[in-house]
């Protein structure tokens, strides 16, 4: 009963999946506005014994770049949903890279685990593997990216953070982990997570076996919640993230007022607003402003005091009842 309970997650997302994919005139706007510009290209990954080329598309910051963000769309949507966030993080001072991973395949090769995808997302890891990431399929891509958007003779930045929505939550928790496992180099270069409402699969631990291993590690993880319900599996992922980190006296907020879809702002669609509620401009514009202020922070190693507890902007948000403080299921 549980297992049918939790598909009742893929009725509208299956829905969401129908809806146009362009990227919005305003995100495009707000791009061309802050000096950020984009390309898209593809990224090579293995599956099985075959090797995928799933489109990617990379952003880049006016200046020079601080730190390589990985954002990775949720189940059924693609990296044209994630454009607006992109946008924000590339105008901070960061490349992003935001491929497409697919949601349903033969191999298994998906972004959720619906039997078991744990031998594709290793493969994802091996992106993000070695000592400085210049070599191998990322760099591969970033460079025909870079020559595309006019940015040829700069470097994939070494400085790594990820940010993951619903499904893609899980993901980079994943692949945080497979790093710590396997490639402690690349683990170092991991300065942080950022979780976007995110959703565990249907099938398998992924979300909570990952949680486990970084838990016990320095690794700042934070994530933004939208309410229990339908089209967040009832906070399913936020759930296991509470709860792999009982004593935490702080891990994010919950937009009190949230949409499942809040990340995606400015690049989502009608389709995801019917399956999943309209985003409110308030909500889209504390998750914009949190998620790049503490990415920005983890990739710098500092801490902007407005952006937590006690600071002005997240108590702004506090007194205006926007967000609610998230803590470990423990504290």
């Amino acid at each position: 009963m549980r297992v049918l309970s939790r598909l009742r997650i893929l009725v509208p997302a299956i829905a969401v999946a129908l809806s146009a994919l362009a990227v919005p005139a305003s995100a495009r706007a707000d791009a061309a506005a802050t000096g950020v510009t984009s390309a898209s290209t593809d990224v090579a990954v293995s599956c099985a014994a075959f090797t995928y080329h799933p489109d990617a598309d990379w952003y880049f910051p006016s200046g020079a770049a601080k730190g390589l963000i990985w954002l990775q769309h949720g189940f059924v949507r693609s990296g044209a949903n994630m454009a607006d966030l992109a946008n924000h993080y590339a105008a901070a001072g960061y490349v992003v890279f935001v491929p497409t991973l697919p949601s349903a395949d033969i191999f298994g090769c998906t972004l959720q685990n619906i039997g078991n995808n744990k031998p594709f997302l290793n493969n994802v890891a091996t992106l993000f593997s070695g000592a400085d990431g210049s070599a191998g399929a990322l760099a591969a891509s970033y460079a025909r990216a870079a020559a595309k958007a006019g940015r040829t003779g700069t470097s994939l930045p070494t400085k790594l953070l990820f940010s993951g929505h619903s499904a893609g939550g899980e993901a980079v928790e994943y692949v945080a982990e497979r790093l710590r496992v396997t490639s402690p180099a690349a683990f170092a270069r991991l300065k942080g997570l950022v979780l976007l409402d995110p959703v565990t699969s249907v099938i398998g631990k992924n979300s909570a076996d990952s949680l486990a291993g970084l838990s016990a590690t320095s690794l700042p993880v934070r994530v933004i919640a939208s309410p229990p319900y339908l089209c967040n599996s009832d906070a399913s992922g936020t759930t296991v993230l509470r709860n792999a980190y009982p004593a935490a006296p702080f891990l994010g907020v919950e937009l009190t007022t949230g949409s499942h879809v809040d990340s995606e702002g400015a690049s989502s669609d009608g389709a995801a607003s019917l399956a999943c509620g309209t985003s409110q401009a308030k909500n889209i514009t504390a998750l914009q402003t949190l998620a790049v202020g503490w990415a920005s922070d983890a990739l710098s190693g500092t801490t902007t005091a407005t952006y937590y507890p006690g600071g002005s902007y997240y108590q702004s948000l506090i007194t205006a009842g926007t967000t609610e403080t998230l803590a470990g299921s423990g504290s």
